[in-house]
């Protein structure tokens, strides 16, 4: 493979006519010049100069090449440029995966964030449940992926994987308006015992919860209508079909719905990103660190901050990611 540096050479030499003078404008010296000269034409197999008592002459071959050598040197003056863009993270492509209620109300404040920041960037989205999502990460098709995790349902994530928590959602209780449980202060979920309630799909970490909370409480919840959906749970709970248990980024305030805390027995799901420790994406420091920012701008009644944070928030959260390390 032809040397880029001897072929910048040869095309001073050429255009100046001198080893001498292409060195002064390279700043190698007339013998290293020379000597990568040399160097290129063994590369190449055949003399490129003619050597006189007074000067050299460039040969036709070596007219050829150095016309030639220009417009590869500028592909490759292009390549470094953009190599140096992506390393820096001004340019790059970083893959996204995320769960729908985090799709819905954190990765738009994010993704904004971050094209802001990186306006060249290219940001690839998908949308799974986090069980779908990890082998993803795993296999490096998706950089980072948004998941979660419900505190009565524990979750062990695989070993290779950092875990960045990013928000915590109080679960809120779904009880029409106007219905007679509710007082100020709250709901006894007890109180609840005989009702009708909309749960999502048998086996998924929802059902399971809402199962738990309900056990804490001696009762096991009658279910009658199950959907993933959280649009169809409030239009369910709405419509006075039934009552439900939805995490904080699932509820917004709609006509004929009530979201009231946990009384008594307050339960969370926390919001992680994953992504492989050994990922060295330079866009991953500002994609967490975006990802912050948004939980920030959720924080209300059901939704905060993961307090592992700390009170420094994005900036100390996201400084082990250049470091490639776990945060303690």
């Amino acid at each position: 493979m032809l040397n880029p540096l001897h072929l910048q050479t040869l095309i001073e030499v050429v255009l100046t006519g001198s080893f001498a003078r292409a060195a002064r404008r390279t700043g190698y010296t007339a013998s290293a010049v020379s000597q990568q000269i040399a160097a290129l034409e063994r590369a190449v197999g055949t003399p490129l100069f003619e050597r006189e008592a007074h000067g050299i002459r460039p040969t036709g071959m070596a007219f050829t090449i150095a016309d030639r050598a220009r417009d590869a040197i500028a592909v490759l003056d292009s390549l470094e440029r953009d190599i140096r863009d992506v390393v820096q993270g001004r340019s790059g492509r970083l893959a996204l995966g995320t769960f729908p209620t985090a799709g819905e109300r954190l990765v738009p404040h994010a993704v904004a964030e971050l094209t802001r920041l990186h306006p060249t960037a290219e940001i690839l989205l998908d949308e799974a449940e986090p069980d779908d999502l990890v082998p993803q990460v795993q296999k490096g098709d998706l950089d980072l992926a948004l998941v979660f995790a419900y505190d009565l349902v524990p979750r062990v994530w695989p070993e290779e994987l950092t875990v960045f928590p990013l928000v915590e959602e109080t679960l809120a209780l779904l009880v029409p308006e106007g219905h007679p449980a509710l007082r100020e202060d709250g709901v006894d979920i007890a109180d609840l015992a005989d009702e009708r309630w909309v749960a999502s799909r048998p086996g998924t970490a929802g059902s399971t919860s809402l199962s738990r909370v309900c056990a804490a409480h001696r009762f096991a919840p009658k279910v009658a209508f199950r959907s993933n959906d959280y649009d169809v749970v409030q239009g369910l709970v709405a419509a006075g079909a039934g009552v439900a248990i939805v995490p904080g980024l699932a509820y917004q305030a709609r006509e004929g719905v009530v979201g009231v805390p946990l009384a008594h027995t307050p339960s969370y799901r926390r919001v992680s990103a994953l992504y492989r420790t050994a990922n060295h994406n330079p866009l991953m420091k500002a994609a967490l660190g975006a990802f912050v920012l948004a939980g920030q701008r959720l924080q209300g009644r059901f939704v905060r901050a993961d307090e592992s944070l700390g009170p420094l928030g994005a900036p100390a959260a996201v400084e082990h990611v250049e470091r490639g390390t776990k945060p303690s």
